[in-house]
C-alpha cells in the first residue's frame, strides 16, 4: 500500500507532468489487468483527466513507478 507521502509525492509529480509525458507512462505501466486505451482516447481526452487516469492506475494497483521529476525549461 502507497503511504501518504507516496500519494502526495505521485500527485505532485504527476501534475507536472505534459500529456506526452502522462500518455507514455500509461502505455509503459505493467499492470495486474490489460490496459486497452487507444491512441485516439489518448490524444483527444483532456489532460487533467489522463492525469487523473494515471494517478488512479497506480492507487489501484498500489504501485508507483519511478517517475523522474521534469525539469523546467
Amino acid at each position: 500500500m502507497l503511504a501518504s507521502d507516496q500519494v502526495e509525492e505521485l500527485i505532485c509529480l504527476v501534475a507536472a507532468m505534459d500529456r506526452d509525458d502522462v500518455i507514455h507512462h500509461i502505455h509503459d505501466y505493467r499492470a495486474t489487468f490489460p490496459l486497452d486505451f487507444s491512441d485516439d482516447f489518448l490524444a483527444t481526452v483532456p489532460l487533467e483527466r489522463l492525469r487523473h487516469i494515471f494517478i488512479a492506475l497506480c492507487l489501484q494497483q498500489q504501485h508507483a513507478p519511478s517517475l523522474v521529476m521534469p525539469t523546467a525549461a
